[in-house]
């Protein structure tokens, strides 16, 4: 039997694996600022949901307590009896529960309750 020896091209050349390469770096170039803006918004979806949270659990503190509005509020009042745990901003920011009868407000810009 005879045993063949293959001289011919049997890889890839440099030109064809460059354009391999600025096709996916174009790829890459197009869908990362995608992904960074759908983090954000899901990041500020998250904490308006949280503020959505707090603000009912605060309405149904000053109903259970006769508050009236003005009157303060903090976040101690309102975990564990109206909130399971303390939420916390997915953006790194700081929830304030500010006074009966004002919506609570985050840190974050932009982070706010429609």
């Amino acid at each position: 039997m005879k045993m063949r020896k293959f001289l011919g091209k049997g890889g890839f050349t440099l030109v064809e694996i460059m354009i391999v390469v600025a096709i996916i770096g174009l790829l890459a170039a197009v869908a990362i600022p995608n992904f960074v803006r759908a983090r954000e918004r899901a990041q500020t979806n998250a904490c308006i949901a949280n503020l959505k949270q707090v603000d009912g659990a605060k309405t149904l503190w000053a109903l259970d307590t006769g508050a009236t509005s003005g009157d303060a509020c903090v976040m101690s009042n309102l975990v564990t009896s109206y909130i399971k745990s303390t939420p916390s901003c997915p953006a790194g920011g700081t929830y304030t529960v500010g006074n009966i009868g004002t919506e609570p407000a985050c840190t974050v810009s932009g982070h706010v309750l429609p």
